[in-house]
């Protein structure tokens, strides 16, 4: 098996997780510094807005290595698609796949189903549902919770704070009813 053939593979939670976890202690070794990836909108508005508003005031070229993180997830990103792609089809167990077709969900062609999100779809109740309203809820949430699920659930946690494992609880509540009672009935629409 080949490095690229090694990277292609999905890699178990026991490798993942740690090295997920692993940059809690690093960040703090390093630094002092808090993993969260929501905080990096509000470093680029304060960088790029000139304008008045008194929470985008502060010392953001305190932050920037915040930025540069994000910008190394967004080029891993894409050199994991581009050089690192599988080329087997995605898979969906086959109970999933049988509950997503009552909903006329078939095509997993794509990272997400097509007949979900699309530009057709935006201009429909259920597309707009999906899209847009769901958009906002995460960012309205985000910035609510006071940080978003990495910062919370990864951070926060293993830091001990209260705040986070409350944060957390709520999105672990929010996640169960959104896919067993809400998706279904946007769905059905």
């Amino acid at each position: 098996m080949t490095i690229i053939e090694f990277l292609q593979q999905p890699w178990p939670w026991y490798v993942a997780g740690p090295l997920i976890g692993l940059t809690v202690p690093v960040l703090l070794i390093i630094g002092n510094k808090s993993f969260g990836i929501s905080s990096s909108l509000r470093h680029v508005c304060a960088a790029c807005l000139p304008a008045g508003i008194p929470f985008f005031k502060y010392d953001w070229k305190k932050e920037i290595w915040n930025l540069f993180f994000v910008s190394g997830i967004l080029a891993g990103g894409v050199l994991a698609v581009t050089l690192l792609a599988n080329p087997a089809p995605i898979s969906v167990h086959a109970n999933l796949a049988e509950e997503l077709a009552v909903y006329g969900i078939t095509d997993y062609s794509d990272l997400v189903p097509v007949q979900i999100l699309n530009w057709e779809s935006l201009f429909t109740l259920k597309g707009f549902l999906m899209i847009v309203v769901g958009g906002f809820m995460v960012g309205f949430g985000t910035r609510y919770a006071g940080g978003c699920t990495s910062g919370h659930a990864i951070m926060g946690l293993s830091t001990l704070q209260w705040p986070s494992l409350v944060a957390t609880c709520c999105f672990m509540i929010g996640g169960l009813l959104m896919a067993n009672f809400i998706l279904p009935l946007i769905l059905s629409l």
